[in-house]
């Protein structure tokens, strides 16, 4: 759900009183330097709340300040609470890290739209004997701004002078609405399962999902089992491949006579921490690769006449979803056919985009002695660059401390990393500073940097890999995964018993994320299949 664009407008006080009686958290006097304080009324929430409230804060109100944060977007402050109370109020004050102002006192003089937020946590009693607080996943992919349950209130106008002491009082008073799980069609058939090893872990429900498209006049032919092809990304419920988009160019060709008939199928498993687990397993996640191999694909295999035979299950995806279908095909080579992943995220920590996390010092600046040169996170074909590592880590911990930001760098740590004294993820680096710990870089080099693994490996996974991944980059990626890539490639070209038999494309000045979409690509799936099946295989029946 959308946060509403109305607005509740400032009636000249330099303080926005609450309708409600609002107990403070803090003693009268004992909070020194501009504050904002947040409560959230019973009627929205009746129940205490431990969570993180934020403060979003923007010169304009075209779009709510909550919905104008980002990366580079304006300024988030965020504070977390423990029982926090209908009524009660929490202060937001200058010792709160925000982004990309990191104090209030930063904030200079002036008139400004302010919006109050909260971030609703769950408790988690984990079978590792850890108690964490986390977002729990609403089927909304952990995007906290919209996450049914969440409390926001109506932006409003307010005069802001960081030298005074007195408070600017916020309400949220309204909860983001559940959301209706999407309706099948002829084509696009969706079903979620509780796991009963990710709900044991966590000690507290946890659903995945599938979405599944049939092909063209299945009910016609109720004898075909049909090649799978697994789209891999983040969380949504829509249809794959972009099947129930208006004017869809790929719904005409899944339709058209002459297509092959694949099912298709994109997996949903969001976890506390991102909206996509990463398919792996993770001392900080949970077994969610375990129970996407042992409860949800064989229930799509069983609801669905699917081939269940290595050659015709593929894999494919970009991005996150691009790394997911190079990692499953490496981690389970002989239960899938094939992987024809775009853009992956980094496949050679040597380049965690641009840092080598294995040697250099610090992951947001260079030290050049007398200069230190900041690090760039995106960039656009022709060099401009369009933000820096330390904006979007900044970013990250104003949303939440502890990995809970439900960001990139975020769900890496808590994927990718050790498990830390308390309980969530051990840090790469000092999220502050940007200095690398490289102890825990040695644990992601270990488990999941996979030209790595493919390399100390070859010589068991050769064998069932050699022919198997197909890989595809722009070589002017936005997020600089390209270099990954090319440590990649420059492992396979030297590969030998068996040599490397798959494929590295790379595309000129292309950004992220490009790679074979559509009619390419199913064609070259199929071409691939024809060459790869074993005598026998049924290839005739599902081309109809």
């Amino acid at each position: 759900m959308s946060i509403p664009l109305r607005i509740l407008r400032h009636a000249g006080a330099a303080t926005i009183v609450a309708a409600l009686s609002i107990t403070p958290l803090f003693a009268a006097g004992t909070v020194d330097g501009p504050h904002i304080t947040v409560s959230f009324a019973s009627a929205a929430h009746a129940q205490p709340i431990t969570g993180r409230v934020y403060v979003a804060i923007s010169r304009g109100n075209d779009k709510t300040p909550i919905e104008q944060t980002d990366i580079t977007g304006v300024p988030l402050f965020g504070h977390d609470v423990t029982a926090l109370k209908p009524g009660q109020a929490a202060a937001l004050d200058a010792s709160d890290f925000g982004a990309p102002l990191a104090s209030l006192r930063d904030l200079p003089a002036g008139d400004y739209w302010m919006q109050p937020f909260v971030n609703v946590y769950t408790q988690f009693k984990r079978s590792d004997g850890h108690t964490l607080w986390m977002h729990m996943d609403q089927w909304e992919g952990q995007d906290w701004k919209h996450s049914p349950g969440n409390l926001y209130g109506k932006p409003v106008k307010v005069h802001f002078d960081p030298t005074s002491g007195t408070p600017i009082a916020l309400v949220a008073d309204q909860a983001i609405a559940p959301i209706a799980f999407p309706k099948d069609s002829d084509y696009v058939k969706r079903f979620r399962i509780k796991s009963h090893k990710l709900s044991a872990f966590w000690g507290h429900p946890i659903y995945l999902g599938a979405t599944v498209l049939l092909p063209k006049d299945y009910d016609k032919h109720p004898d075909v089992r049909y090649p799978v092809i697994y789209e891999q990304g983040h969380f949504s419920t829509d249809a794959p491949g972009g099947f129930d988009l208006a004017k869809s160019k790929f719904r005409d060709y899944w339709l058209a006579d002459g297509t092959p008939r694949y099912i298709m199928v994109t997996l949903q498993h969001p976890s506390p921490y991102y909206d996509d687990s990463y398919a792996v397993n993770s001392v900080n996640e949970g077994p969610f690769d375990d129970a996407i191999q042992q409860e949800l694909l064989p229930q799509v295999e069983t609801r669905f006449r699917v081939e269940r035979a290595a050659w015709a299950r593929i894999l494919t995806g970009g991005s996150t979803g691009g790394w997911i279908a190079v990692a499953q095909q490496v981690f389970h080579p002989q239960f899938y056919g094939g992987s024809f992943a775009s853009c992956p995220d980094s496949l050679d920590f040597r380049h965690h985009q641009v840092v080598d996390i294995y040697d250099d010092a610090n992951a947001y600046w260079l030290d050049k002695g007398w200069v230190k040169v900041e690090r760039s996170d995106t960039r656009q074909p022709d060099g401009n660059i369009e933000a820096m590592m330390k904006d979007e880590n900044w970013y990250e911990l104003a949303v939440g401390d502890h990995s809970r930001s439900g960001g990139q760098w975020d769900i890496w740590e808590a994927a990718f990393g050790p498990i830390g004294s308390d309980g969530y993820p051990q840090r790469l680096w000092d999220k502050h500073s940007g200095v690398i710990d490289h102890s825990v870089a040695a644990y992601w080099k270990q488990h999941f940097d996979l030209r790595n693994i493919v390399q100390t490996q070859w010589p068991t996974l050769g064998p069932q890999l050699a022919d198997k991944l197909h890989i595809y980059v722009g070589d002017a990626d936005t997020y600089n995964l390209n270099m990954g890539v090319r440590e990649m490639d420059a492992f396979l070209k030297s590969a030998r018993n068996p040599s490397f038999g798959g494929s590295v494309t790379y595309q000129p000045m292309a950004p992220h994320c490009w790679g074979l979409g559509g009619k390419d690509l199913f064609d070259t799936i199929t071409t691939y299949i024809d060459g790869h099946a074993p005598a026998g295989a049924d290839l005739k029946s599902w081309r109809y």
